[in-house]
């Protein structure tokens, strides 16, 4: 992990993996405000006083903290890409949809949008690239995959994910707290609705 000033205010650790981000942050998310990436975590406040916190911390041993409750997300397995994830796998689409529902993800981190969560840990057969085109609008509620993640846009926009199903379940609601029902480390379960 290297250590990096990140302006006046913050530190960026960039890690070799996100399973080392993930473990840093779980060690660090209850000592500063921490937000996790990919590979990275940054930390935000005083940068001496952050060095010192890092300098005397080590990553925890598992990126899974324990008072991260799981959510069940029911979907409708209808998406305009089943058939081409299923024909990229060499799976039949109902067994697309058994993999995706058979296995729980984690929510590694969020971005993109407020709301969009990566969720990692899925089925391995489930691996996909994204669409060679974007899609111009992917509607609220569209269930993807892409690389190693799953995901659900949590409103309409533009996307390039391979889309295997829907919900209705809200992602990002800003009168709750907090607003992204995902957040980084919650066991997530697919259902078929």
């Amino acid at each position: 992990m290297n250590l990096k000033p990140y302006g006046d205010t913050a530190l960026l650790l960039d890690c070799e993996s996100l399973d080392e981000a993930q473990r840093w942050f779980t060690a660090l998310h209850d000592e500063a405000e921490a937000v996790l990436g990919a590979r990275s975590v940054l930390l935000r406040g005083d940068p001496a006083a952050l060095r010192s916190l890092v300098g005397r911390s080590a990553p925890a041993e598992s990126s899974t903290r324990p008072e991260d409750a799981g959510i069940e997300i029911p979907v409708a397995y209808d998406g305009d890409d089943l058939d081409e994830v299923a024909r990229l796998t060499g799976l039949r689409p109902a067994e697309v949809v058994e993999a995706h529902a058979a296995t729980p993800w984690t929510v590694a981190f969020g971005g993109f949008a407020p709301g969009f969560s990566y969720l990692v840990g899925g089925d391995p057969r489930l691996r996909v690239p994204r669409r060679d085109s974007p899609r111009s609008r992917v509607p609220a509620g569209a269930v993807g995959l892409a690389g190693e993640f799953s995901g659900v846009y949590p409103r309409e926009s533009p996307g390039g994910w391979q889309l295997i199903g829907r919900t209705d379940v809200t992602m990002w609601d800003s009168t709750r707290e907090p607003p992204a029902l995902l957040t980084a480390g919650t066991t997530v379960t697919f259902v078929v609705a």
